[in-house]
C-alpha cells in the first residue's frame, strides 16, 4: 500500500498524469468489444457466403436445378445486376455503391448501442462484402463480375447467403429503430405526465 494520496480523476476518467482509470476502461470496452463482435459476424458471413458460392459453382450446372426439399432447389445463376436481376449491366455502379455502404456501416458500428444493432450491422456488412467480392473477383474487369446466386424456392427470386444476411440484418435494424422510437416516445410521455 502506498502512502501517496490518490490522484484526482476528471470527467473522462483520466487522472492528472494522463492514464485512464479502470472504471473508464470498463466503460469503453463494451464499445470496442461490440465493434469486434460485429466485425467477426461480418467475417463469418463473408466466409460462409464465399464457401457456399464456390461449392455451387463447382458442383452445379447452370441449366440443371437440383431439387432439395419442398420447392427448394439449388439453381446456379450469375447476376450482373442488382436484387432480383434488375439493372443488368450496371455492376460497376452497384459495386461502387456497395463499397460506400460498407464504409458507412463500418463507421456507424460504434453508434449502435444495442447488441442487436451491432449484430444486424455485422450481417449487413458481411452480406455487402460477400456480394462485393463477387463483383470484384468473378469477372473480366474491376467491379464487372457477376454475383453467384443459387438458392431457389421457385416462388421467390434466386438468392445467396449474402443476400439473406443483408435482408435479415436490414429487417433487424428497422425493427430496432421502431422499438427504440416506441421506447423513446413512452419515456417522453412518462416524463411529461410527471
Amino acid at each position: 500500500m502506498s502512502d501517496q494520496p490518490a490522484q484526482p480523476v476528471d470527467e473522462v476518467g483520466s487522472n492528472e498524469v494522463g492514464s485512464v482509470s479502470p472504471a473508464a476502461r470498463r466503460q469503453a470496452r463494451p464499445s470496442r468489444d461490440g465493434l469486434i463482435a460485429s466485425l467477426l459476424i461480418a467475417a463469418f458471413v463473408v466466409v460462409f457466403d464465399q464457401v457456399t458460392k464456390q461449392i455451387a459453382v463447382s458442383q452445379l450446372d447452370d441449366s440443371l436445378p437440383v431439387h432439395v426439399i419442398w420447392t427448394l432447389q439449388w439453381h446456379l445463376t450469375h447476376n450482373s445486376g442488382m436484387a432480383f436481376s434488375r439493372g443488368t449491366g450496371i455492376g460497376p455502379i452497384l459495386g461502387a455503391l456497395a463499397l460506400v455502404v460498407v464504409v458507412v456501416l463500418v463507421i456507424s458500428l460504434g453508434r449502435h448501442g444495442t447488441r442487436g444493432g451491432k449484430f444486424a450491422v455485422g450481417l449487413v456488412v458481411g452480406g455487402a462484402v460477400g456480394n462485393l467480392a463477387d463483383r470484384l473477383f468473378r469477372g473480366d474487369g474491376w467491379l464487372r463480375g457477376s454475383v453467384v446466386d443459387f438458392i431457389d424456392f421457385q416462388w421467390w427470386p434466386i438468392f445467396n447467403i449474402a443476400d439473406s444476411a443483408i435482408c435479415i440484418g436490414g429487417a433487424l435494424l428497422v425493427l430496432g429503430a421502431i422499438l427504440e422510437s416506441t421506447r423513446a416516445k413512452s419515456t417522453l410521455a412518462e416524463r411529461v405526465s410527471k
